[in-house]
């Protein structure tokens, strides 16, 4: 009897003197993996640590960018709740955020579902559809410009064989229409991000998924209800996230279409933030609107985050 028991005596004596081995090798490698990050956590911490840290400080301060800083405690907050300026900006952000989560989401959800259709020829559609994106802001911007030009764009082009629907019309310079322009401008170049990016996420979903929803009879609009949005849900939620962000601090083609004109109509938050900084020379306030926009993405990426939770539980 003894004889029988004597070998798992053994084996659980080598598990005990391996177990402190594996650890010790766990640790081993953490090491390791922490000594190769360090030197990219250094330089993170002083590109980004550092400007964030002094621009904490700056947003307590009056100061122009130039000469020394004088500390004047919350007052530019205060002045920041009370400033009309920011608050119309914030308005055509929240705009923006709407138009952003209807027409390039829904556009860039049909293309890649549409294509996931598709057997032959995909790949040139893909690159087609991405190209926009590739362009530089202020090529697309141009192209645009031109093209909505009253005197040389499409309008010229329509009145010459009769038609005189935009004749007139003003697209970047009319209060009513240029957030909207701009907006949609911007939507152009980004409509071809989502196809892509969904895409992708789309060819990720089990075949048989489908197999079983066309057995069941399901038309196009029921697999793309009931499999596609449930099969794509996290690659969604990610979508909604950089909309929001980006819809926030978006700058580069509200600044080069209209720089926030005629009269504020297309201001936003980013483009009073440079304004107040390089022009109006108050450096001091710039940093703390920038912060506020900083803690308005970091409310947004908490919100994110809560629903990412969601999904995997």
């Amino acid at each position: 009897m003894s004889a029988v028991l004597a070998p798992p005596a053994k084996d659980e004596a080598t598990a005990a003197t391996s177990a402190p081995r594996r650890v010790g090798l766990r640790r081993r490698s953490q090491l390791i993996a922490i000594a190769f990050a360090l030197p990219a956590l250094a330089i993170n911490l002083l590109v980004i640590g550092g400007p964030t840290i002094a621009g904490i400080g700056y947003s307590f301060t009056d100061w122009n960018g130039i000469s020394a800083p004088e500390f004047i405690g919350l007052d530019n907050w205060v002045r920041l709740l009370n400033d009309e300026a920011l608050w119309n900006a914030l308005g055509h952000n929240f705009v923006y955020l709407l138009i952003f989560l209807t027409v390039p989401l829904g556009v860039g959800l049909a293309g890649a579902f549409m294509l996931s259709r598709i057997r032959r020829g995909a790949a040139l559609f893909r690159v087609l559809f991405f190209i926009p994106y590739l362009l530089l802001s202020v090529i697309n911007a141009q192209i645009w410009r031109n093209i909505l030009d009253p005197e040389v764009g499409l309008a010229s082009a329509l009145n010459r064989i009769g038609i005189h629907w935009l004749d007139g019309v003003y697209f970047f310079a009319d209060k009513d229409l240029a957030l909207y322009s701009v907006a949609f401008v911007d939507s152009w170049t980004f409509w071809g991000f989502l196809v892509v990016l969904f895409l992708a996420a789309m060819q990720g979903i089990d075949a048989s998924q489908f197999e079983a929803a066309r057995i069941d009879g399901a038309n196009a609009w029921q697999e793309f209800r009931y499999v596609v949005l449930p099969g794509i849900r996290p690659t969604l939620t990610f979508a909604l996230m950089i909309i929001a962000i980006g819809s926030l601090l978006t700058f580069d083609y509200p600044f080069i279409l209209t720089n926030g004109g005629p009269a504020g109509a297309s201001d936003v938050a980013s483009l009073l933030v440079n304004r107040t900084a390089f022009v109006a020379r108050e450096a001091g306030y710039a940093s703390a609107l920038a912060l506020s926009l900083s803690l308005l993405s970091a409310v947004f990426l908490i919100l994110f985050n809560f629903l990412r939770r969601g999904e995997e539980n």
